[in-house]
């Protein structure tokens, strides 16, 4: 039997693990409710996310009614204040990610996440939901400074070299992800159930998974490509 050619897989957080539109939008909203701005509906969020928190307020007032930096800089912390208060009062692991989870533990491989989500913010989330022992490492989009968030290779290098060195992949929903895979030379997965900013088949990604049953053996068929 063929070693998994993989010893480290990363992943994204937001619209990959965990569907967390809930509670983002209920965050944006807050912030919006505060400038006198109408909510956007629960279904239009997965557009807003991406990127980190800031440009996901940036782009909800935007929506609402523009957005000029002032307004950004005064909206911005209660936004992350509510988050903090609330941040997983709607979340839940996608389908089948658990299971995926199992699987590479079982096969031995280091797992851990890079996103673009403040690292504090994003610790807290998976403590809270009590999966902190499931991921090896945890990287944010402050983790590292400013200009090292996704798609830049750092965070992706930075997860590789936290976890031993070796053959790794990468799975997202975005084209940050997709692009900070392939700024780090490593192979990615792009899940079609996230929150894509842009349609999936565009994004140049190694694999699509339409759900995490499809996730071990898309990552055997890429390891067995070369990829």
């Amino acid at each position: 039997m063929n070693a998994f050619p993989f010893p480290i897989v990363g992943f994204d957080l937001d619209g990959t693990l965990f569907d967390t539109s809930a509670d983002l939008g209920a965050a944006v909203n807050h912030a919006l409710a505060l400038a006198g701005r109408p909510p956007i509906a629960l279904e239009a969020v997965a557009s807003l996310i991406g990127g980190g928190p800031r440009r996901m307020l940036e782009r909800g007032l935007e929506q609402s009614g523009g957005c000029d930096p002032d307004l950004l800089d005064r909206l911005y912390p209660p936004l992350l204040d509510h988050y903090r208060a609330n941040i997983a009062v709607g979340t839940v692991p996608y389908p089948g990610l658990l299971a995926a989870l199992d699987r590479l533990d079982a096969l031995g491989v280091a797992v851990g996440i890079v996103t673009n989500k403040q690292e504090a913010l994003a610790v807290q989330l998976v403590d809270t939901l009590g999966l902190s022992a499931r991921f090896a490492t945890i990287i944010g989009g402050d983790t590292l400074g400013a200009g090292n968030a996704k798609p830049n290779a750092a965070p992706i290098h930075e997860l590789v070299r936290r976890l031993g060195g070796g053959r790794a992949a990468f799975v997202g929903d975005s084209i940050y992800d997709v692009m900070a895979a392939k700024n780090a030379g490593v192979p990615s997965v792009a899940v079609r159930f996230g929150f894509p900013n842009q349609p999936i088949e565009t994004m140049g990604a190694d694999a699509i998974i339409d759900s995490y049953a499809e996730l071990i053996s898309a990552l055997e068929r890429l390891g067995q490509a070369g990829g």
